[in-house]
């Protein structure tokens, strides 16, 4: 009785962790959290805790201690948004016909890592991943052709680490992050492009409270870009600044067969309000894009169970908070809080190594939107939601 007293404070932490910011989850704007296509199957609950790939040094490099030799992991992961509008009383001399179809596309994140145990407490790794992505393409002449077009950000993060076991209890992580982005936005009238690499780090922290629980806390700089731009092929400059995350995770052994596991996250999304492209030796400006974003939580829960030696079942959920509201919504970003349903399986291939594949889906409230831009008013709403499917190969040496 004693035993099972002192234990069951540590097995109740997940649930606990839960109860406390249920009232506060979020998420995501364009920000993916895809980083490791293992986790999609559980809704990246844990992601901070679980540390048992290379690919897990995105969300903790600490984790890195806990794996042995060489170990390299790669993965691929679709994302399909869905973006419908429908029109509810737009107005303005500039507006076109249509409500310009299912403005979402095929978002292709693929990641890859690698690291190297030395000795016993020191580990490396490195990580390539995508960790921002926007592409909406709406019919050219569609209602909002003033507002927008197509709008498409591409990054891609190159991320090394080091980290280092100080006990049996805990271990720490540090890395340095090189981004580059990728920016084209088009109008009726106007395109804008824009280009940059700048440099970021993040760090975080393991505790190995026991065999069976780990908890994890881990921070990613916010990333500063200046972009070398053009509007209309004039030379011009713009400054972007991408979000600094923050997360804290639980991962528990409840059982021989059951693993439980929890994520709560902080996206600090009020650095962008918006986007404004100077003219360069002039310093007229020649562009505004607005983005109006708040802040953002993310509340994850998931679960694995063991089928047999060899297959792992997986399911998990999160409630994710946009941080784009009613007031803020642009035809560019027509994000809203969203649900994710998570599925997927592990398997291990024996000197092989693992695969891992999920899928999941976004179940996101109707966006209203009242944009006006150039006397043009766009008034409607947005019925959202998004496919993920990803698959992730892991093998240690």
């Amino acid at each position: 009785m004693k035993k099972a007293m002192n234990t069951l404070p540590w097995r109740a932490l997940p649930v606990l962790l839960c109860a406390v910011f249920s009232a506060t989850a979020g998420a995501a704007a364009f920000q993916n959290w895809e980083q490791d296509a293992a986790g999609i199957g559980v809704a990246h609950a844990g992601s901070a805790a679980i540390a048992d790939s290379a690919a897990g040094l995105y969300y903790n490099p600490a984790g890195l201690t806990r794996l042995d030799g060489v170990q390299f992991s790669a993965g691929f992961t679709g994302l399909r948004p869905v973006v419908e509008f429908n029109d509810r009383g737009s107005s303005g001399p500039g507006l076109g016909a249509g409500d310009g179809g299912d403005a979402g596309r095929w978002l292709a994140a693929p990641n890859a890592s690698a690291s190297w145990h030395l000795g016993s407490d020191l580990a490396l790794g490195i990580g390539v991943t995508r960790p921002f992505a926007l592409d909406l393409d709406y019919d050219a002449d569609w209602l909002g052709r003033v507002q927008a077009q197509r709008s498409e950000i591409r990054t891609v993060n190159i991320n090394p680490a080091i980290a280092y076991r100080v006990s049996d209890r805990v271990a720490l992580g540090f890395g340095v992050n090189y981004q580059t982005i990728d920016l084209d936005f088009s109008r009726a009238g106007q395109r804008l492009k824009g280009d940059d690499g700048s440099w970021g780090w993040n760090a975080g922290v393991l505790f190995t409270l026991s065999p069976a629980m780990r908890v994890g806390l881990s921070y990613r700089s916010a990333i500063e870009h200046k972009l070398d731009a053009r509007v209309d092929g004039s030379a011009a400059r713009a400054t972007v600044k991408l979000p600094e995350t923050a997360i804290l995770s639980v991962w528990q052994q409840v059982s021989d067969r059951w693993e439980a596991m929890g994520d709560l996250s902080y996206t600090r999304w009020n650095t962008l309000k918006h986007v404004d492209f100077i003219e360069r030796g002039s310093g007229v400006l020649l562009a505004s894009e607005p983005f109006s974003s708040g802040n953002s939580w993310r509340l994850a829960w998931g679960a694995a169970y063991r089928v047999s030696d060899a297959f792992k079942f997986k399911f998990g959920l999160a409630w994710e908070r946009s941080p784009i509201g009613n007031n803020g919504r642009t035809a560019r970003l027509p994000d809203s809080n969203s649900l994710r349903l998570s599925f997927g399986g592990q398997w291990l291939l024996g000197a092989l190594g693992r695969l891992d594949a999920g899928y999941s889906y976004l179940l996101m409230r109707d966006a209203r939107i009242a944009q006006i831009r150039d006397a043009n008013l766009l008034r409607g709403k947005y019925e959202n939601g998004m496919h993920i499917v990803g698959v992730q190969y892991s093998l240690g040496f």
